[in-house]
C-alpha cells in the first residue's frame, strides 16, 4: 500500500473498521516512525473516543430487563459458565499496538454527562453576570444621562428664550431706526421749509428796502451770514490781479432767490468818477451791479440778483466810469478762477 492509502485508512483504523490485513499494515507503517500518519491517529482516536456520545439514546423495551434477569438465574449461569481460560499475551497487531500507541481513553458516560452540566450551569452563570452587568451598566448610564439630558433641556429653554428677547429686541431697534429716519426726514424738510422762508422773507424785505418803503432791518453783513448757512448756496472765490495783490472777495450765490452777495476786501478807494463793477461772464460779460470803495473802506458788501447764474463760468470785478458799462472797459481788479 501507498503512504497515501495508509494515511487514507488511518480514521477507519481509530474507529475499528479495518480488515486485519489492512491494520498490520498500517500498524507496520506506524512502526516505521511516520510522524504525519502518527500524528492524524492520535486526532483521530481523540474524535472516535467521543462518538459515541453523538447517539441519541433509545429507550429500551420494557421486557428485555425481565429476559435478561430470567436468563441470568443462577442454575443457568452455572450450566452457561464456560471453561476458564488462562490469560495469554496478545499477539493480535491491534492490541499490542495500544501499548505503543494507547489510544486517549473517553471519559465515562456520567463523567461526560456531569462535565456538560458543569459546564452548561457556568455558561448559564457566566451570561447571567454579563446580563447583570450589562443591565447594571445600562442603568447607571441611564441614571447618569437623565441629568444631562434635563440639564441640556433647561438650557435649550434658555436660549429659546433669550433669542426671543434678542429677536424683539432687533423689532424694536429697526423700530426706533425707521422712527428716527422718519423724524430726520420730517426735520430736513422743515429745514428746508425755514430756508425758503427766511429766503423769501430777504427777498421782501431786500424789495421794500429797494422802493424806499420799509428801512432795511439787518444789516448787510447779517444777510451774508445768514446765506452762509443756506445749505444748497454755492461759494466762489474771488482773487486780486496785478492791480490790487492784496485784494480779494468771496460771492454766495443762492439759487432759489437769485441774490448774489459780493464781499470784496483790500480794493483801492475808488478815484472821482469811478466804480467798481461785478461782471457775470458766460460767452459775453453781464453787469451784475456795481459799489464803490471810499477813502479808508477795507471791505464792501453787494447785494445784487444774478439771472441765470448756472451758465456763469467766471465772474471778475472791474474798475468803471460812474454807473457802469454793459460790457468791461477799465482794469480787472479781482477774478474768479475758470
Amino acid at each position: 500500500m501507498t503512504h497515501e492509502e495508509l494515511e487514507e485508512a488511518v480514521p477507519l483504523y481509530a474507529a475499528g473498521a479495518l480488515e486485519r490485513s489492512e491494520r498490520q499494515a498500517l500498524e507496520a507503517h506506524l512502526l516505521s516512525g511516520c510522524v504525519s500518519c502518527h500524528t492524524a491517529l492520535k486526532e483521530f482516536q481523540s474524535v472516535a473516543a467521543i462518538l459515541p456520545f453523538g447517539l441519541s439514546p433509545s429507550q429500551p423495551p420494557r421486557a428485555l430487563k425481565a429476559k435478561i434477569m430470567a436468563a441470568r438465574a443462577p442454575a443457568a449461569i452455572a450450566e452457561d459458565a464456560p471453561e476458564k481460560i488462562e490469560p495469554k499475551p496478545s499477539l493480535e497487531p491491534g492490541e499490542w499496538m495500544n501499548h505503543l500507541f494507547p489510544p486517549e481513553s473517553a471519559a465515562p458516560t456520567w463523567s461526560f454527562g456531569w462535565a456538560g452540566g458543569v459546564a452548561a450551569v457556568a455558561i448559564l452563570a457566566i451570561g447571567g453576570y454579563f446580563a447583570w452587568a450589562s443591565s447594571a451598566k445600562n442603568a447607571t448610564g441611564t441614571a447618569a444621562v437623565q441629568p444631562l439630558q434635563a440639564a441640556s433641556e433647561d438650557q435649550t429653554k434658555k436660549v429659546t428664550a433669550l433669542q426671543q428677547q434678542l429677536d424683539e429686541r432687533d423689532r424694536e431697534i429697526a423700530r426706533v431706526k425707521d422712527e428716527l429716519h422718519q423724524r430726520t426726514t420730517d426735520s430736513t424738510d422743515l429745514k428746508d421749509q425755514l430756508l425758503q422762508r427766511e429766503a423769501e422773507l430777504e427777498d421782501l424785505k431786500f424789495q421794500f428796502t429797494a422802493r424806499g418803503s420799509v428801512p432795511a432791518s439787518r444789516e448787510p453783513e447779517d444777510e451774508f451770514a445768514a446765506l452762509l448757512r443756506v445749505p444748497n448756496a454755492k461759494t466762489v472765490s474771488l482773487n486780486g490781479s496785478d492791480m490790487a495783490k492784496q485784494a480779494s472777495g468771496m460771492l454766495v450765490y443762492d439759487a432759489r432767490t437769485k441774490k448774489a452777495w459780493l464781499y470784496a476786501m483790500n480794493l483801492p478807494e475808488c478815484p472821482n468818477g469811478t466804480t467798481y463793477q461785478l461782471l457775470a461772464i458766460d460767452d459775453k460779460p453781464v453787469s451784475v451791479g456795481t459799489f464803490h470803495m471810499d477813502s479808508g473802506d477795507t471791505a464792501h458788501l453787494l447785494v445784487s440778483r444774478v439771472p441765470e447764474f448756472s451758465k456763469t463760468k467766471k465772474f471778475a470785478v472791474s474798475l468803471e466810469p460812474s454807473g457802469g458799462r454793459p460790457a468791461p472797459t477799465g482794469p480787472i481788479y479781482l477774478a474768479s478762477q475758470s
